[in-house]
């Protein structure tokens, strides 16, 4: 077992957790304390000033409402003494606006000048229109400190009714609040500090405590790892009569309670490894509940499973046969033939054999379960392409032994007689035969190459000129308007081919492009490198393949059109031969196909990048 790192231990996370539950705790509190202290001070500085506006506002009013004659001083000059009285420290500046949204009076000598002038102040505006006081924290832009503006309308008086006055204008305020957040700073400080002091003692502390509870933790984790070595013989100390002693002395019971077991068991254990370990099937065995209590590697490897996904599960479940079977633990037990276990998919098959085998005690009681695993998958596989083959086979050489025994029989009948139908029947018949022989040769030569018995006759040869001269043949011997485009590059590529077989691949690809396409169509020629490989395409205008069946032109008797392929002669083998040909080379070979649009047959060679001469030899 690995050393556990520092940051991973539990006595780090103890502290940690420790730490962070202080940490969260002052932090709520802090937030809270902030919160309420910094509301409380905006409220009480806020309630200083709304007070004292209250009796400056009372004087403005009388002196507005005032009938003035010649004798006594101006609006602005009785109200200026008011306003000088009221601003202080706390209170920067005091305006005071008419309805009309002009200036009348202001504090401060440097701002006389905007004293009939009509305010700018767009909350001033909105107090005096909706008729009702509103407030707002700005920035200075002077000074960059915080300012409380407040805005209350000024009325005449209370209505006969006791409904408020008409609104005669406003009292605009602005308060230096820069000091309530300077004061909340500090305390915010203080408060920091504080929480620093606390969580250095916190960490102390929570050290010391953390102690207690790893130690006895440390100790049995070492207890532990001398179990896995197989020493029992150390104890682990207890510390005291809490759970943590209770759990140490329980460790220690245990340990003596499996040093006895170990000795009785280990013999039987060795003797079931050994069984286990040198058999090459997959063995599971189960309890009477038919859960897995023991599976050796190669079921393992068969399943494609782990010891820890596996054991301890419904057997049923793990070989999927209550899923796809629905069969229970109580089927298998009664079951006497072997059960096959298909676990094949779209791309892959995948088929195990299981057979089931009881264990019971000696009074008939059942004590589980041991079944055998084989994969029978390439068996599956032989014997169904086997079925296959001989199915195709049979019917290819059907459909032509059927049509001989038609003409011969009407031969024998009499028609031999008829000088205009006889030869046309002995045509049929020689060339059903011509048929079959192609079919037996293509067969036999797929065996020969299945088998291995054969050689390549590889010579090195230009592949330009070699193919060039395939397709000059065809060219020449063609008898329908198909028109031959050739994309071959100058550069000499040397290949080391048997010509005889890849010129059968090439006439076959061909062959099938011809047939393939219309009068009028083209039938195009490429070839290019593709690394240290040569990449050849023979591409055609004719019907096209569907896509779900392009994968499977190369497989043996595969027909997309069946009728048309049969009645142009073909065996349904040529592909699959140019396949094991291509292959035998160290290439590959596939086929693209747009249906309605033709078809393209690639295939890769290797070719020598080294560089010849005209005559062949190294230059």
């Amino acid at each position: 077992m690995e050393k556990v790192s520092f940051f991973k231990s539990v006595h780090v996370k103890v502290v940690l957790i420790y730490i962070l539950l202080i940490l969260l705790a002052l932090q709520i509190i802090g937030l809270y304390f902030s919160k309420g202290l910094e509301e409380n001070l905006k409220t009480n500085f806020k309630e200083s000033i709304e007070q004292r506006s209250e009796l400056v506002q009372y004087n403005i009013r009388e002196e507005i409402l005032k009938e003035r004659d010649e004798s006594m001083p101006k609006l602005e000059n009785a109200l200026s003494p008011i306003l000088r009285e009221f601003a202080t420290d706390d209170i920067l500046r005091v305006q005071v606006i008419d309805e009309h949204n002009q200036i009348i009076a202001t504090s401060g000598g440097n701002n006389q000048s905007m004293v009939g002038q009509r305010t700018t102040i767009d909350l001033v505006r909105r107090a005096i229109s909706l008729e009702a006081r509103s407030e707002t924290i700005s920035l200075d832009k002077q000074t960059n400190n915080r300012i409380w503006v407040l805005v209350k309308p000024i009325r005449e008086g209370v209505g006969p009714n006791g409904e408020a006055g008409d609104v005669i204008g406003a009292i605009y305020i602005e308060a230096d609040i820069e000091k309530v957040f300077k004061q909340l700073s500090e305390i915010n400080g203080i408060f920091a500090l504080g929480t620093a002091m606390s969580l250095g003692i916190t960490i102390i502390l929570g050290i010391l405590i953390a102690r207690t509870i790893t130690r006895p933790i440390s100790d049995m984790r070492k207890q532990a790892q001398a179990m896995s070595r197989g020493n029992f013989s150390r104890k682990v100390r207890v510390y005291g009569s809490d759970e943590i002693g209770q759990l140490a002395i329980a460790f220690n019971h245990l340990t003596n309670r499996l040093q006895e077991s170990q000795a009785t068991t280990e013999s039987e254990r060795r003797k079931l490894t050994s069984v286990m370990s040198n058999m090459t099937d997959g063995v599971i065995a189960t309890d009477r509940k038919g859960n897995i209590v023991l599976i050796n590697e190669p079921a393992l490897q068969l399943l494609s499973s782990s010891f820890e996904e596996t054991i301890g599960r419904p057997i049923t479940t793990v070989l999927g046969i209550e899923q796809d079977y629905d069969y229970t633990f109580e089927n298998l037990i009664n079951m006497k033939e072997p059960l096959n276990l298909d676990f094949s998919t779209d791309e892959t098959p995948y088929i195990l054999r299981a057979m089931f085998s009881v264990t019971q005690k000696e009074t008939g009681f059942v004590n589980g379960l041991i079944a055998v695993l084989h994969d029978i998958t390439e068996q599956e596989k032989i014997d169904m392409e086997r079925r296959e083959f001989v199915a195709n086979v049979s019917h290819e050489l059907r459909t032509p032994l059927t049509t001989m025994r038609s003409y011969l029989e009407a031969l024998a009948d009499g028609a031999w007689k008829d000088e205009n139908i006889a030869p046309a029947f002995l045509e049929v018949t020689q060339t059903e035969t011509e048929r079959m022989i192609r079919l037996v040769n293509d067969l036999l030569q797929l065996s020969s190459m299945d088998s291995q018995d054969y050689e390549l006759n590889k010579e090195c040869v230009i592949f330009n000129k070699f193919f060039n001269r395939i397709i000059d043949r065809f060219e020449m011997s063609k008898s329908q308007e198909v028109t031959f485009t050739r994309l071959i590059p100058e550069k000499s590529y040397y290949v080391d081919i048997d010509t005889d077989k890849l010129t059968q691949v090439i006439d076959n690809i061909i062959s099938n492009a011809m047939k393939y396409s219309p009068d009028g169509g083209n039938i195009r020629f490429g070839l290019i490198e593709e690394g240290a490989m040569l990449k050849v395409m023979i591409a055609d205008d004719g019907m096209g393949i569907p896509k779900e069946n392009v994968d499977r032109i190369f497989d043996r008797f595969y027909r997309v059109d069946r009728a048309r392929a049969r009645s142009m002669g073909g065996t349904g083998l040529g592909l699959a031969i140019a396949r094991e040909m291509i292959e035998a080379h160290g290439g590959k070979i596939w086929a693209e196909s747009d249906e309605g649009k033709g078809t393209t047959v690639f295939f890769t060679l290797p070719y020598d990048t080294q560089i010849f001469d005209e005559d062949g030899e190294w230059a």
